[in-house]
């Protein structure tokens, strides 16, 4: 079994791989101060609920965007699987074609997105990851990686408003039926659904006209079948796309996959 671990800013991801699937995943919040020992008893009590034993695991890869939780994710892969773990980042065998202007700035999960996302789909592609930020990367038809554009993730942006406006309440994201609130809330909840559904697609309509082609486009992220489920440009969610791109970066680094 092949152990994955996505170290986001808000949340980290596990998936558990078995037989070329993924049979278990679970996802816990990303903390900085959560120690190798803390760490490895609650992934151990996922194992134990998925009655997956932690001997059964073979080989551990990691991406992380959080530099402070690295430490502890590698120390809890070497003392509670004994595995010393392939880690997303220089040095590692990507089959990625980079043209930006300074590869090592690009995240580690944009990376690995975009792995998954050849391996998955036909290019040209743009990939849309509903995180702490809002990622669109844009691949072009020969596979080259190009670039993309950042925006405030939806959770972000709705924290940062409810802590600069002192009488806005703290809201749930849901869907919204009407876009005319008749409440302070249900008018905070209709501007942050559609907000990010006009951001989604006008970002997505832009990048095509500057590709000049009509790629495919794939979301992935915790919210991203809330926000894309009016979207008419939205092709396919894949919430797993980052999970799926660790597994198909450990085949090609152990020479199973070009």
């Amino acid at each position: 079994m092949i152990l994955v671990i996505d170290v986001g800013n808000t949340n980290c991801t596990f998936g558990i791989y078995a037989n070329e699937e993924l049979k278990h995943h679970f996802r816990i919040a990303t903390n900085k101060a959560r120690t190798a020992d803390e760490l490895g008893m609650l992934v151990l009590s996922f194992f134990n609920y998925a009655h997956v034993s932690p001997e059964e695991v073979t080989d551990v890869v990691i991406c992380s965007v959080v530099p402070p939780a690295m430490h502890a994710v590698q120390t809890m892969s070497k003392r509670y699987f004994q595995v010393d773990p392939l880690i997303v980042g220089p040095g590692i065998k990507t089959g990625l074609n980079l043209k930006v202007e300074n590869p090592r700035e690009l995240g580690a999960d944009r990376i690995v997105n975009a792995v998954a996302a050849l391996s998955e789909y036909k290019s040209p592609i743009i990939i849309v990851d509903f995180g702490t930020a809002t990622t669109f990367c844009y691949i072009d038809e020969k596979g080259v990686y190009q670039g993309g554009a950042i925006a405030p993730g939806i959770m972000t942006a709705t924290e940062a408003l409810y802590n600069h406006a002192a009488k806005l309440p703290r809201v749930d994201i849901k869907a919204s039926q009407n876009v005319i609130g008749k409440s302070t809330v249900s008018s905070m909840q209709a501007g942050i659904y559609y907000g990010f559904i006009g951001q989604c697609e006008g970002i997505i309509s832009v990048m095509k006209k500057e590709a000049g082609v009509n790629p495919i486009v794939v979301a992935t992220g915790g919210l991203a079948r809330l926000i894309t489920e009016k979207s008419t440009l939205v092709d396919v969610v894949d919430p797993f796309l980052t999970l799926k791109g660790l597994y198909v970066l450990y085949k090609r680094n152990k020479g199973e996959m070009k």
